[in-house]
């Protein structure tokens, strides 16, 4: 059986790769720096730390706002994450919270409002009409924060909320690789911190799809590499792979989402094929690095 391979970075190669690539698109588009949703997820903070320190490097007076937008139902512990993001920076940053908006778009669609799924997509939208409204009226670019399992492996993001932004800079990479450079950039302390898109109470990523992001990156590297997408459940390292996530998600909840590796697979094919589909609709330009398979 084909082996699966997962390709590998150079840490510094890449940040300047992204850091280009940033610099070239904020000064195309003729803005005078970037804003950005920062939540205090690895996702957000690394964007942040690249950005600034590739303006810092072009030193042209290029600016990097964070704004960190909290709901009701967010952890406070999220707005303080994103507060120490933006002090080690050193970075200009603002706190709105979105309740506000939440409530006001409760009275014109309540049936949608009061289903956990439109509404958590409807704060996302929320959310993105902010930072496009702070983008606008700074003159800045608005960075998407969506890594390569998100965004292409299955889709896992709000069409014309977290996905409606100008350009992608980590699109490319993986979990397991934004984590590997958020932690070369000096933030190892929130590199491995439970992802979560902060639109349901105690909601996480890993309890939503039933499998970890490592098994994204490794079935979507599968379907990369020529495997027949029949032969992915098959394959030892998916098994292994989903083995672990099994017993994760046992501990956590009491039982496995998924009563069959099978079951996971073919929920993963489905996503993977929407992602397709929403990126035909919105997709910004993506930051290519690097990437190494050995």
């Amino acid at each position: 059986m084909k082996k699966i391979i997962l390709p590998e970075i150079d840490n510094e190669q890449v940040a300047n790769e992204i850091g280009n690539f940033i610099i070239n698109k904020t000064l195309s588009f003729g803005k005078n720096g970037a804003v950005l949703g920062l939540s205090g997820g690895v996702d957000s903070t690394l964007t942040a730390a690249l950005t600034k320190r590739a303006y810092d490097k072009y030193d042209k007076n290029l600016e990097l706002v964070g704004y960190i937008l909290p709901s009701e139902i967010n952890s406070p512990k999220d707005a303080e994450d994103g507060i120490k993001v933006a002090e080690r920076l050193g970075i200009r940053y603002e706190i709105i919270d979105i309740s506000p908006h939440v409530r006001a778009y409760e009275m014109t669609n309540p049936e949608a409002m009061q289903n956990k799924f439109h509404k958590g997509n409807r704060m996302s939208e929320i959310r993105a009409g902010i930072l496009h409204g702070k983008s606008a009226t700074e003159n800045k670019i608005l960075l998407g924060t969506g890594n390569h399992d998100e965004d292409f492996g299955i889709g896992y993001y709000t069409l014309f909320g977290d996905g409606a932004v100008h350009i992608s800079p980590i699109g490319d990479l993986s979990k397991r690789l934004v984590r590997q450079l958020a932690t070369y950039l000096g933030f190892a302390d929130l590199a491995n911190r439970i992802p979560t898109a902060g639109l349901e109470p105690g909601q996480t990523d890993f309890g939503d799809l039933g499998y970890s992001y490592d098994s994204v990156e490794l079935m979507s590297e599968a379907l990369k590499q020529g495997i027949n997408p029949k032969d992915i459940v098959f394959h030892p390292p998916v098994i292994s792979y989903l083995q672990k996530d099994n017993r994760d998600y046992t501990a956590l909840f009491g039982k496995p989402k998924f009563s069959e590796f099978e079951q996971a697979v073919e929920d993963f094919l489905s996503r993977n094929k929407s992602a397709v589909a929403k990126a035909s609709l919105i997709s910004p330009e993506m930051a290519k690095v690097t990437l190494r398979y050995k």
